[in-house]
């Protein structure tokens, strides 16, 4: 029950701190959000992630704590980033074309090639 609880709160963290990048806020919702919302996202990812760490290095010590939070950490922020990845190429359903990030244009050299 410590595994999933702390699991979930890694995973809750993870989704959060993705939320708070703007690069993310373009991809999803097309626009940045506020900047109060990003900072209480950045809280709450935090948040979570110490909460998580209290609640493994209460049950199982300081030892076995860490290496556990850094399993449920591994496995969330790739949970997380896999599901990003997902969203953005159309959902996974079939015949869907992928979506397209707005690009921003690259920054172009003020020197010339030879």
């Amino acid at each position: 029950m410590m595994h999933l609880l702390s699991f979930a709160l890694c995973l809750a963290a993870f989704a959060a701190l993705a939320l708070a990048m703007e690069r993310q806020q373009h991809d999803l919702f097309g626009r940045p959000l506020e900047p109060a919302l990003t900072r209480a996202l950045r809280m709450t990812g935090t948040s979570a992630l110490l909460l998580a760490l209290g609640v493994l290095v209460n049950w199982q010590g300081w030892g076995l704590g860490l290496v556990m939070l850094s399993g449920h950490t591994s496995l969330a922020a790739g949970v997380v980033f896999c599901t990003i990845i997902r969203i953005m190429n159309g959902g996974g359903r079939r015949g869907a074309p992928p979506r397209t990030a707005q690009s921003r244009p690259l920054p172009t050299s003020s020197r010339s090639s030879p």
